[in-house]
């Protein structure tokens, strides 16, 4: 298939996960965009559980990408597109993964037969990137895991296996914070094959804390191990904290605050998915989100608990029992707490959960019964943004659906929400507990606020979005300030 394109492409990648590759792309699409460049985000290949609706060429129908690259978007200042994300892999389990291919599921996969899929899928990644690169001056592409992961290497469409076939030269991203970043470049320059190697035009060292001076010394060794050239030393950026995440990972290494008025318990599901959407409960000044890990009960004195969405409902359910937090709910609400379920959360809250299908192995389930419905699940996915309203507190919302399922049962005659004028959710009798498949609530400010006074917040509150793109350009005036931006648009082709 043909690569020919109007745009130059340049790809970050990374020495292993969770360097900071995302955010660096964000923050690079922003400062191309300001630079009067029409620029888009590419991702081969994703691995997560945080989707986001996006556009589908030709069709009026929304498809799934990783919320990393919707937030890209975002930066570019471009809609949201599938094929910004062609394949996007949502893990059901420990060995296993949805396959989600220019939006759509096409199947589940386990990792070892997905390794013989992957040569099949490469077509379909080509495909996006032509079509992307079609309309654009540049587009900024993210790498996934590490290229020096080389026993992962045939049929690779994530790293060095698109960029050798698309022609786009990368940039490897260190990160000095976990350690032995000088190792981790040096190695990676040592066992990669010839043909990957002469793709890398250079190297980012990145989350640096003190005077970055102090590394000059390190940069030198690094060059003298292989020849590549530094495009800069990248400071931490505390601003980098207010945009979403993707990966799980972060939950496990949250910051614990320091006891603002209002704290909002969150169960860290074994397949917590679209986690994101307490981010703008995160950005409140008084209210502290506490994540709890498996073997932790629930803090006693949390004013509301959210149970996020998931990607496995049946089995996150009986991860809750066995971690106890079934009687910690219980007991939250007989406390007079409150208790918001989120897409699969609110599918948990009910008092059954069945899949006569077998999408996730069959049978049917108890609920926490803590809301008076049943949950189906059926195999069509319902994928899409939605205008909506809060029935609970009269305001405009706006967000997302990605579910598997439909519910029903008298306390769903107390809607939680409308969705495009029509009923969702569902409101127990005493209105402490509710849910709802709508993602992307609490981004609705004036929502958001209401929801919190009833827990005794009296602040005014934050403008959440106005805060993301306000990150957005912190970061991109960071990166213009300690990073050869010239350096990495010339350098791409």
């Amino acid at each position: 298939m043909s690569t020919a394109r109007k745009a130059r492409g340049i790809m970050l990648q990374g020495t292993g996960s969770d360097v900071g590759k995302t955010v660096l792309v964000a923050g690079l699409c922003r400062a191309a965009r300001n630079r009067g460049l029409s620029v888009r985000p590419f991702k081969p290949q994703n691995m997560s559980n945080n989707a986001a609706v996006a556009d589908i060429p030709g069709s009026a129908m929304g498809g799934e990408i990783g919320r990393a690259q919707w937030l890209q978007a975002l930066a570019c200042g471009a809609p949201a597109s599938v094929d910004m994300n062609p394949v996007l892999l949502k893990p059901q389990s420990d060995v296993g993964a949805q396959v989600v291919v220019h939006g759509k599921m096409i199947g589940d996969a386990v990792a070892r037969d997905y390794q013989t899929l992957k040569a099949s899928l490469m077509a379909a990644v080509l495909e996006s990137w032509t079509r992307l690169s079609r309309d654009a001056d540049l587009v900024v592409v993210e790498g996934a895991g590490s290229p020096a992961e080389i026993n992962l290497r045939d049929n690779d469409i994530a790293n060095m296996g698109f960029a050798t076939r698309a022609d786009v030269p990368v940039v490897l991203v260190g990160d000095i914070d976990r350690g032995g970043v000088i190792a981790s470049i040096a190695g990676t320059h040592l066992i990669l094959p010839d043909e990957d190697r002469r793709m890398i035009v250079g190297y980012l060292i990145n989350k640096f804390r003190g005077d970055v001076t102090l590394f000059d010394d390190g940069l030198k060794a690094i060059g003298g191990y292989t020849g590549w050239r530094s495009f800069g030393v990248v400071p931490w950026l505390r601003e980098a904290a207010l945009l979403p995440s993707e990966d799980a990972v972060v939950l496990e290494r949250a910051a614990r605050g320091d006891g603002p008025a209002c704290k909002v318990a969150v169960p860290m599901l074994s397949r917590i998915a679209n986690f994101d959407d307490l981010d703008p409960l995160k950005a409140e000044p008084e209210v502290e989100v506490v994540f709890v890990p498996p073997g932790q009960r629930l803090p006693r004195d949390a004013a509301l608990v959210v149970l996020p969405g998931s990607k496995a409902t049946i089995a996150d359910l009986a991860m809750v029992r066995d971690n106890g937090w079934d009687d910690d709910l219980a007991a939250h609400r007989r406390r007079g707490g409150r208790i918001i379920g989120l897409c699969g959360g609110y599918q948990m809250l009910g008092r059954l959960v069945s899949d006569p299908h077998g999408i996730e192995g069959g049978g049917s389930v108890a609920g926490l019964g803590l809301l008076d419905v049943e949950t189906v699940l059926e195999p069509e996915k319902t994928v899409r943004n939605v205008e909506a309203r809060s029935v609970i507190h009269d305001e405009p919302l706006s967000g997302y659906e990605i579910h598997l399922g439909r519910t029903v049962g008298p306390d769903t005659l107390r809607p939680a929400v409308t969705i495009d004028g029509v009923p969702d959710g569902a409101v127990s009798a005493d209105g402490r507990v509710w849910g709802t498949y709508l993602h992307g609530i609490f981004g609705a400010d004036r929502f958001r606020r209401k929801v919190l006074a009833e827990l005794g917040v009296r602040g005014n509150g934050v403008d959440y979005r106005a805060g993301i793109e306000q990150a957005l350009d912190a970061l991109a005036a960071h990166l213009e300030r300690h990073v050869d931006v010239d350096g990495l648009l010339a350098a791409a082709r």
